[in-house]
């Protein structure tokens, strides 16, 4: 099963093509980045985006900016859509983005506060940089012998300069499981104590080594909730760079709906009716995750599967009371 609409983040491959092939391919690189077409996303030093002042929209270096503002500043390479290429700057001197800001007559916004304000492409854009920057901050020292390391492949690959080690390190991804579980007509799901009064989220949790996605499911809502979990079912999944994770969603069913909360995450789980959702809803009892999160999709697949609503047209009357 899919959702509908798709997941903010996803679908950058309908676009961008990664060019992987390219990315040790220095005159070829070097062409791109001098192409009139050419554009750079800058990040700065905590992954904030710069975006125009008076818009909801990136605010982009053409090659001519780029050289002008920042030539000191590797350009990793994202991809190319159509013709035109598309970099990754990221800044680590506040005092430098500060100044850039006021150049470039831009304003800068995380991730979280813009994914549902830009246009699809540019978020998922953005998602794929920040995941790409944080690696880079992150990973400075090889793991193995703790030397330096030395960007290549257009910014994704990262060469331990030791050469008596030369390992390479690849950007990392952490996986994990989100899942809506259902059971005779009812979902389960759960809030932590430090979320807003009435909000619920479906159930996740990391996947752990030597484990499939289908057990790590089963495990986390055992380990959280105590319910024993059957049949699982891929949904979507959605990056989430925040900073480093791949949110996989699934659908489940429950073998037995007894509830007995066991690792102390949550602070309480419920199973929720489509009807006892859009009262709560309605009423500003029941809060969904933000719009911006795949656990919002799975709850939205499920509610118009199971009984024709619509969460989008729910949220949207409450806000209009």
């Amino acid at each position: 099963m899919s959702a509908t609409p798709p997941n903010i983040f996803a679908g950058l491959s309908l676009i961008l093509d990664r060019m992987a092939e390219r990315r040790d391919d220095a005159a070829w690189l070097a062409a791109q980045a001098e192409a009139p077409t050419a554009r750079y996303l800058l990040l700065d030093a905590t992954s904030r985006a710069f975006l125009h002042a008076d818009r909801d929209a990136l605010r982009w270096l053409d090659a001519a900016e780029h050289q002008r503002l920042c030539a000191d500043v590797t350009p990793y390479l994202l991809g190319i859509a159509g013709d035109r290429p598309y970099f990754l700057l990221t800044l680590e001197n506040d005092i430098h983005a500060d100044a850039l800001a006021t150049e470039l007559h831009a304003r800068r916004a995380g991730l979280r506060e813009t994914g549902l304000l830009l246009a699809a492409d540019e978020a998922a854009l953005f998602a794929y940089a920040k995941g790409l920057a944080h690696w880079h901050r992150e990973t400075r020292h090889c793991a193995y012998c703790g030397s330096p390391l030395l960007v290549v492949s257009a910014g994704h690959r990262l060469h331990c300069t030791n050469a008596a080690c030369g390992r390479m390190h690849f950007p990392r991804t952490d996986a994990a499981i989100i899942v809506i579980v259902e059971h005779e007509g009812a979902c389960l799901l759960g809030r932590q104590s430090g979320w807003p009064p009435g909000r619920y989220s479906t159930l996740a949790g990391f996947i752990e080594p030597g484990e499939a996605l289908e057990d790590a499911v089963r495990r986390e809502v055992l380990e959280e909730s105590g319910v024993r979990v059957g049949a699982v079912h891929y949904h979507s999944s959605q990056p989430w760079p925040m900073p480093a994770s791949l949110m996989v969603g699934f659908t489940a069913v429950a073998l037995d709906p007894t509830i007995r909360l066991r690792d102390g995450e949550l602070e309480e789980a419920r199973w929720f009716t489509p009807q006892q959702i859009a009262d709560g809803i309605a009423d500003g009892s029941f809060i969904p995750s933000p719009p911006l999160s795949v656990s919002y999709r799975l709850l939205q697949h499920w509610l118009r599967e199971r009984a024709g609503m619509e969460l989008d047209a729910l949220a949207a009357a409450r806000a209009a009371m």
